[in-house]
């Protein structure tokens, strides 16, 4: 797959800013995300992703970290941060921004590592992709956790796209859970391979939690059906 975001981030990074990424799902037209958006600083963050920073305490491990912009905040108030992306050049921007620990990996991948905080964050429940892999992805989320350590994720219950797009004739599907889309990105020409991405309503995903030996809480719910959510492992 192309390295889209990677190669979008480096552009900007180097100051070669002439187009933003654009999005498109199987249930909405296409939608722009602005590369300047990416490396915002604290103060341009949702309350979501600040109260999510606020809360992160201890070694750190930024999931999907993009530009860098949460391991920077954190780094610079002293915590331990380690940031992981599939993007090789979302990676190296955050190594050239000044993120100390910063490696190319999945998560699936990481082994023999103990985090006291977990950021995913950014609809972080689209990297479970589909919701028959939420369980392994919080199993492997259980295996990086010190024992009283945490998982700070948000996401957005998708119910209202579909309420509100009745009469357009999108229905709620049949066949998948209605929270898992399928996307595309373009940028500059170049078009990802299409690719799922899942927002997880509270009820679902504290109930996926739950068979998985998480305690799920609401730490904060945003002003358009969206939430941040603080998992913590049970101990047995």
């Amino acid at each position: 797959m192309n390295d889209i975001i990677g190669t979008a981030l480096l552009d900007y990074y180097h100051g070669n800013y002439s187009e933003d990424i654009l999005t498109e799902t199987n249930i909405t037209e296409e939608d722009v995300m602005p590369l300047p958006y990416l490396f915002r600083d604290y103060d341009e963050m949702p309350p979501i992703e600040q109260k999510a920073l606020q809360l992160a305490t201890g070694r750190v491990l930024d999931v999907g970290c993009g530009a860098g912009s949460h391991s920077l905040y954190l780094q610079e108030k002293g915590l331990n941060v380690t940031a992981i992306d599939t993007s090789k050049g979302a990676i190296k921007v955050s190594q050239l921004r000044g993120v100390e620990d910063a490696i190319h990996s999945d998560l699936l991948e990481l082994k023999n590592e103990k985090f006291d905080t977990i950021l995913v964050l950014m609809n972080g429940t689209g990297i479970f992709q589909k919701l028959e892999l939420v369980s392994k992805y919080l199993q492997k989320l259980y295996t990086l956790l010190t024992p009283n350590g945490q998982v700070l994720i948000d996401s957005s219950d998708l119910q209202y796209m579909y309420d509100k797009a009745e009469e357009e004739g999108i229905w709620v599907p049949a066949d998948h859970y209605y929270g898992q889309l399928e996307f595309t990105m373009t940028y500059q020409g170049m078009k990802s391979d299409t690719f799922s991405w899942l927002y997880l309503d509270v009820s679902t995903f504290k109930e996926c939690c739950n068979q998985n030996n998480f305690d799920f809480k609401i730490a904060l719910t945003g002003d358009h059906y969206n939430y941040l959510a603080k998992l913590t492992p049970i101990i047995h």
